[in-house]
């Protein structure tokens, strides 16, 4: 491994016999606790917030979501039988074209192996 003072042996030995302490023990005095970083990350996302609320983002999401929810409350949804019997409808028709592609895989290879 390369540090920031020289090349390190497996035993922790630079080329000229020193010791080399890892990166972190050099700066363990410099570590920031997680009160700081949880501190950090709220005042990350709190100008976030301000700044998505200020450039209107939010007023159009909430736009969004509303009008979404109102279009999906028009919607008619199947019914239980209905919804089985799609289902099984689309579980046929996947069999039926994987049968289908298996099929003729298996007439082309043996096409090509017959021409060659």
């Amino acid at each position: 491994m390369v540090y920031r003072g020289g090349l390190e042996n497996r035993f922790g030995l630079t080329a000229d016999g020193g010791s080399n302490p890892s990166l972190s023990a050099r700066v363990a005095g410099y570590k920031m606790s997680d009160t700081t970083w949880i501190i950090i990350w709220a005042a990350v996302i709190g100008a976030l917030f301000v700044f998505l609320w200020r450039a209107g983002h939010l007023a159009r999401l909430t736009t969004y979501v509303q009008q979404t929810r109102e279009e999906l409350r028009k919607c008619t949804w199947p019914t239980w039988d209905e919804l089985k019997g799609s289902t099984v409808i689309v579980a046929v028709s996947i069999v039926l074209l994987g049968g289908f592609t298996v099929l003729v895989d298996f007439v082309f290879t043996m096409l090509v192996r017959w021409v060659t």
